[in-house]
């Protein structure tokens, strides 16, 4: 194993950063992670950024270099491949400091997933499985937009990028030696092009525990109300159950308030009615004027429909064993229940890829001769 210095290495010059950025553009392949607050805003807000170049740890103080062109140019560097750890809020966080979402990825608890090791393995899990190394985890819940940071702060956000070089060396043979190579890559790809596609507010609301139950108005209601809950989060970049919760937009569209004093009975009071309450009227009476009404959401599976479910993941299961895979990376839950309930079920999304051959088309195959027998 190649030798390694975790010593954390203070980035906060534009002169630094452009050096360093220059170098790492050399290489192959970077670690990278961040470090970023949510607890009160709707979007991450950037506190550090960490690279690892396999000799040294860097940390990149976003907070006080101005010029941070050469990290952006760095990340779009297609020829370097930045390796990651479970990165989707990283991606996220890079998108919202410097405007641009990083490729190649190569992420190392995909990676690990699709070699046999086990569903979403957490960074210290994944060092300790292939490096026998153990990690401190004392910092997890840090202040991270304070200055200075503790030692303590430093060590640990060094440490997170510090072993990601050897386990992308590590993991890239593995997948190698199975022929999964090409089945990472796509996974990443996804990655990339989800983070890049967030989904429209106009759709939040198929997120809304039980919204099956609703149909017409009361799903447009509904609908409307996630829909100005999700635009006014990111406006004024709060979380969206700080603005208004997600159990009191279902409330509103089972119960239809026409007026203040329905809006206080059904939970909404003082300063959520004050500042709130006549948008909420005013949604609410709009929508019900809608023609152009939502398709009612999917219900849960009939017993029928479960019986086929079940069939269905001993299948997975089964496949999974033999391909030495988490039956989780196969195959999701919602891509299971969408199969059983489409009345011609086709291979999408992510069924098109390496999973076709795995996973999919075996599944078709049993779906329809499971139907042939029912319609015996």
């Amino acid at each position: 194993m190649v030798e390694i210095d975790t010593t954390p290495r203070w980035v906060d010059s534009c002169e630094q950063l452009a050096a360093l950025c220059a170098q790492w553009r050399q290489q192959r392949a970077v670690a990278l992670d961040t470090e970023f607050m949510r607890s009160r805003t709707f979007y991450p807000q950037p506190a550090l950024v960490q690279v690892g170049d396999g000799r040294h740890c860097y940390l990149i103080d976003n907070l006080a270099i101005e010029d941070l062109q050469p990290l952006r140019d760095l990340l779009l560097d297609t020829a370097v491949t930045k390796i990651m750890h479970s990165c989707s809020e990283d991606l996220e966080t890079l998108e919202r400091l410097l405007g641009v979402i990083p490729e190649p990825i190569f992420d190392t608890q995909i990676a690990a997933a699709i070699s046999g090791m086990g569903a979403g393995l957490g960074y210290a899990a994944t060092v300790r499985e292939l490096l026998n190394i153990e990690l401190p985890k004392s910092e997890t819940r840090s202040d991270w937009l304070q200055r200075p940071l503790s030692d303590a702060q430093k060590t640990y956000a060094a440490l997170d990028v510090a072993w990601l070089p050897v386990l992308y060396g590590a993991l890239l043979k593995r997948l190698q030696e199975q022929g999964r190579e090409s089945w990472l890559v796509e996974d990443c790809a996804t990655l990339v092009e989800t983070a890049r596609s967030p989904q429209s507010p106009e759709l939040y609301y198929q997120k809304v525990k039980g919204a099956w139950r609703l149909r017409g108005k009361q799903l447009a209601v509904l609908q409307d109300l996630c829909t100005w809950r999700e635009c006014e989060a990111r406006a004024r970049n709060m979380p969206r159950n700080h603005l208004l919760k997600e159990n009191l937009c279902m409330t509103l569209a089972q119960q239809l308030p026409r007026h203040k004093g329905a809006l206080s009975q059904v939970g909404l009071e003082g300063r959520a009615l004050r500042e709130h309450g006549d948008t909420l009227l005013q949604l609410i009476a709009q929508a019900l004027e809608r023609s152009d009404l939502p398709t009612r959401l999917p219900q849960p599976l009939n017993r029928q429909q479960g019986e086929l479910l079940k069939s269905l993941r001993k299948e997975v299961a089964s496949i999974a064993e033999c391909e030495k895979l988490p039956a989780e990376i196969l195959i999701r839950k919602k891509e299971l229940e969408a199969l059983v309930l489409a009345p011609d079920p086709q291979l999408q999304g992510r069924l098109c890829g390496w999973r076709a051959d795995v996973v999919g088309r075996p599944l078709l195959k049993v779906l329809r001769h499971l139907r042939k027998e029912e319609m015996k």
